[in-house]
């Protein structure tokens, strides 16, 4: 088995992820920009847009508060009021906490991840019904795909779901902070890989630990794949209220 065909997971993972940034920020600037331009308020339209988000906001400093006291790490201050930063960008919400060595440090930064993830994963297949669409997808099977599409928002709650799906995975990624402790943690991972194949385990741990480990970067793909169907439907009603807007206003923002 190559490497490649051992980690195509990888391949779908990365792509996956960069689309997905690039919807979420995307998605994000239209929402600001349709609110700003309809009420000339910058505070107003931030707390608007800290209203939409909640769930996933919650969610996320949630991951990071919990996750730290099953590590063991001392927090601080928790809150859920949005501030806006020096650099132009607007914080939802934070949670202090100690630094516990770059391993508790970057699982502590990886909770909203893991626990966001998970919730999409579980609304996705489980209330909304999508698993059907993406092997339907795969197989090119277009003419089912379109009909199950069309009944999906007939299932029970469909858009409580969407709703929720929607805020939190696109709340879910980890901030730069988050991210502080990964590369030590990432380094040190990969000098450990290093040293069990300079060892003779390369072969071993191709034929017993690639295939499980390809199988969640696949998930992980699909995961980041459905979170991006969702950005991708919202994106065009909201560039085109940004842009009816912008027109009878006479006012526009960047």
């Amino acid at each position: 088995m190559s490497y490649v065909l051992a980690f195509d997971g990888l391949l779908w993972l990365l792509a996956a992820l960069v689309l997905f940034v690039f919807l979420q920020r995307s998605l994000h600037r239209e929402i600001q920009a349709f609110f700003l331009i309809l009420t000339r308020n910058i505070g107003v339209t931030q707390v608007i847009f800290a209203l939409i988000f909640f769930p996933g906001v919650l969610l996320h400093e949630l991951s990071h508060f919990l996750s730290a006291k099953l590590l063991g790490v001392q927090t601080g201050e928790f809150s859920l009021i949005p501030q806006a930063q020096p650099n132009g960008k607007l914080r939802l919400g934070y949670v202090e906490t100690a630094s516990g060595g770059f391993v508790r440090d970057a699982l502590i930064g990886l909770a909203p991840l893991v626990t966001g993830s998970l919730f999409v994963a579980y609304a996705a297949i489980y209330q909304m019904h999508l698993l059907p669409l993406w092997d339907l997808a795969r197989s090119a099977n277009w003419g089912a795909f379109w009909g199950i599409l069309a009944a999906v928002p007939q299932a029970p709650d469909f858009w409580l779901w969407f709703y929720l799906t929607f805020t939190i995975s696109s709340t879910m990624m980890p901030s730069q902070s988050d991210r502080d402790a990964w590369l030590p943690l990432g380094l040190s991972v990969v000098g450990l890989v290093a040293v069990a194949i300079l060892a003779g385990a390369g072969t071993w741990m191709l034929a017993n630990l690639a295939p499980p480990f390809n199988q969640f970067l696949r998930a992980l793909a699909l995961i980041f794949g459905l979170s991006g169907v969702l950005h991708v439907l919202l994106i065009f009603p909201f560039l085109i209220l940004h842009q009816i807007l912008s027109r009878l206003s006479g006012v526009d923002v960047g």
